[in-house]
């Protein structure tokens, strides 16, 4: 059983399902309008009374979370937590109230967890596809075919931000329309050509407001379906109403008409942009998405595990090399009886991506590799998980100065150590194993390595002396001894 929750930038929701067969049935569904995204001042930051708001129902989902027997949860965070300034202040205030780690996702990530709600859903693996989603904060465009995506962007405009943009004080008229439908395409019309109809089949709506506007078409028999025409009916009919506390129709719940108007606005934008003339809603999103990427991973389908050996094979790393320091540096750090497992991964993929800084220069690759990981577009990875493994990735080598907030990981700082010496011992061609090499990590590290394989590399006893005058640095007492 998985939960997924979604703190996007109009409402906070919740999801619990259970994998039956090929499904995931859903067991409780949460929504709460919080409307983060109205809640940032002049200067970007989340104001009080929005955390405020938003603390309080994360409260709530804890207590809903915690009357099921859950294999994994998985919280997610999109546009509004990406964009305000004071996120990093606010977010462990946020994850100790729904008693969860918050993963802030990028863009690409957050469409890449549509894709997957929405193919698994619908199933038809040889369907050429365009998915639109278009949220509080901002509005994803992905293209695939069948459980595949073959392109996925993130645009900055969404239908929250739209309506306080364009329908000021609620007025709602024909030139404010006009205004927001085509500040909406001038964002899309860059990035329109590769996602026209010639490279797709069908195209799909797949968020709430997009859903909110199929059912005022269809209750209010404004046309057949969410097509240009429908579209303008649904628009000439809110001008009619001329303010948005007025709009009374079949299909629209008062509290949404605010930001469905501007999520009406971007759908138009959209639609023209892109010249797609039908748009079918479908039932599944984010939140979906995000519980097949539990399962997936429950499985050992890990799509990061795809995404790192694209990633290398990208910047042209010899794989055998990666391959060997990755198998070795989980043999030292398992030597040393990490207190969990949640290190042991990064630690793997971190090896694997070490020298990708290669192809940029020879010279302090350590450093381009850091940066490369931590700014990539991995799918599968938050940006949080990135940055565990760049800077892992960065003290490779070198001083370990420039980590020591790390370090105070016990499991972090083990990882470390496993690396570099397993990247030491690749160079000076020592085999890892039991009987060659002896690790142990409490207050201290304490290496033992077997007497024959020291003779049989001289520069070995130099750069472990380095190595101990690097821990010495950070106040980490580092001994070696040698055995029969």
């Amino acid at each position: 059983m998985f939960a997924a929750v979604d703190l996007g930038s109009n409402s906070f929701r919740l999801s619990i399902g259970q994998h039956d067969g090929e499904v995931i049935r859903i067991l409780k569904s949460q929504r709460e309008p919080i409307r983060l995204a109205a809640g940032l001042d002049a200067s970007g930051n989340l104001t009080q009374d929005a955390m405020q708001r938003a603390l309080n129902c994360l409260k709530t989902f804890r207590q809903v979370l915690a009357a099921y027997d859950l294999d994994a949860v998985r919280v997610v965070a999109t546009a509004v937590m990406r964009q305000a300034r004071n996120a990093s202040a606010f977010l462990p205030q946020a994850e100790l109230a729904i008693g969860a780690p918050i993963e802030i996702i990028s863009g690409e990530e957050e469409g890449r967890l549509i894709y997957m709600g929405v193919a698994n859903a619908l199933g038809q693996p040889a369907e050429r596809r365009l998915v639109v989603d278009i949220g509080g904060g901002s509005t994803e465009l992905i293209l695939g075919r069948g459980l595949d995506i073959e392109r996925a962007e993130s645009f900055s405009v969404g239908s929250v931000k739209q309506s306080l943009s364009f329908f000021i004080n609620g007025r709602v008229d024909a030139p404010s329309f006009e205004a927001a439908i085509l500040s909406a395409r001038s964002h899309f019309e860059d990035g329109a050509p590769p996602y026209h109809p010639e490279y797709w089949k069908r195209a799909y709506g797949s968020s709430g407001t997009i859903r909110a506007i199929a059912e005022i078409i269809e209750k209010n028999k404004l046309g057949d379906g969410i097509t240009p025409a429908s579209l303008d009916e649904v628009r000439q009919r809110f001008i009619s109403f001329g303010q948005v506390g007025k709009i009374d129709m079949p299909g629209l719940r008062p509290d949404r008409a605010s930001t469905v108007i501007g999520g009406l606005a971007i759908l138009i934008g959209v639609m023209h942009e892109l010249g797609v003339q039908r748009l079918e809603p479908v039932e599944a999103g984010l939140r979906l998405g995000v519980m097949w990427d539990l399962y997936m991973r429950s499985v050992r389908r890990d799509r990061r595990e795809e995404s790192v050996r694209f990633y290398i094979k990208k910047f042209h790393v010899d794989e055998v090399r990666a391959d060997r320091v990755a198998d070795d540096a989980l043999t030292l750090f398992l030597q040393m009886k990490p207190s969990g497992d949640s290190m042991q991964r990064y630690l793997y993929w971190s090896a694997l991506m070490h020298e990708t800084g290669a192809v940029v220069s020879q010279t302090g690759y350590h450093k381009h590799a850091a940066y490369m990981v931590e700014n990539a577009d991995l799918p599968g990875f938050t940006t949080r998980e990135q940055k565990v493994m760049g800077r892992m990735i960065l003290a490779q080598k070198g001083n370990l100065r420039k980590v020591t907030e790390y370090l105070l990981d016990s499991d972090f700082a083990k990882a470390v150590v496993a690396l570099r010496l397993a990247i030491l011992f690749m160079h000076s061609r020592i085999p890892v194993d039991e009987k060659s090499v002896r690790l142990r990590m409490k207050n201290r590290i304490d290496l033992e390595v077997k007497r024959d394989r020291v003779a049989e590399h001289p520069t070995l006893s130099y750069w472990i002396e380095k190595e101990q005058e690097f821990w010495d640095e950070v106040g980490v007492d580092f001994s070696i001894r040698t055995a029969a």
